[in-house]
C-alpha cells in the first residue's frame, strides 16, 4: 500500500483535510480543490481521524468511493469534524489544537477464519444483522491488543456482545496506508 501515494501526495491530502475542516467550521463551506495528481484522483476508501491533544476527536470514513480520493477526504474530514456522534461538532475554538490522520484503505476482504487477521496489518469490519463495527489497523497497535482483544473491541464498537465474533458474524479485513501530520 505504501506505493499508493507519494510522500508529497500524502502531505497534500493532509493539507486538503486541514483546510477543509478549518473552512467548513468557520464558514460552512467546503473549499474548491482541483488536482491532476494521479494518487489524489484514485478511487479508494478512506478514514479521516481528528485528534485533539493526542486524544480522539472524530473519525469517520467510507470503505468505497465513486469519486476521487481527495474529494472523499474532504467529505470525511467534514464528517469527522462535525458528524461523529461521539463528539460535539467542532467549533472555531477547537481549530487551535487539532491534528489530522488519514487512512487510505484497501478493498474489504471477507475471511473465513480469524486466523487470517494480522494484528498491526489488518483492520477489522464486523457485520451481524444491522450491527456494524470497524476498527482501523493502527488501533490494535496503539492499545497493544492481541487478535482476541481486537475482535472483542470491534464487536463492542458494533454494539454487539464482545464474544459475538465467535458466532455468526461476517468478518472482513482490510489494510491501510496510514499517515498523519505528525508521523
Amino acid at each position: 500500500m505504501a506505493e499508493l501515494l507519494t510522500k508529497a501526495e500524502q502531505k497534500q491530502l493532509l493539507k486538503i483535510a486541514r483546510d477543509t475542516i478549518t473552512t467548513y467550521v468557520t464558514s460552512g463551506n467546503i473549499p474548491a480543490v482541483e488536482t491532476a495528481s494521479r494518487g489524489l484522483n484514485l478511487q479508494s476508501g478512506c478514514f479521516v481521524t481528528i485528534k485533539e491533544a493526542g486524544q480522539l476527536r472524530g473519525c469517520i470514513g467510507n470503505f468505497v468511493s465513486d469519486q476521487p480520493l481527495y474529494k472523499l477526504v474532504q467529505e470525511m474530514a467534514v464528517s469527522a469534524a462535525t458528524r461523529d456522534p461521539r463528539f460535539y461538532p467542532m467549533k472555531i475554538q477547537d481549530l487551535d489544537n487539532f491534528e489530522v490522520d488519514i487512512s487510505v484503505l484497501s478493498p474489504l476482504e471477507k475471511i473465513s477464519s480469524v486466523e487470517e487477521i494480522e494484528v498491526g496489518r489488518h483492520g477489522i469490519y464486523i457485520v451481524k444483522g444491522s450491527y456494524r463495527g470497524v476498527l482501523l489497523p493502527q488501533v490494535a497497535t496503539e492499545y497493544g491488543w492481541d487478535r482476541d482483544e481486537f475482535l472483542k473491541h470491534t464487536c463492542k464498537k458494533a454494539g454487539l456482545p464482545e464474544d459475538a465474533w465467535k458466532g455468526e458474524c461476517e468478518i472482513y479485513i482490510f489494510s491501510a496506508l496510514v499517515f498523519g501530520e505528525h508521523t
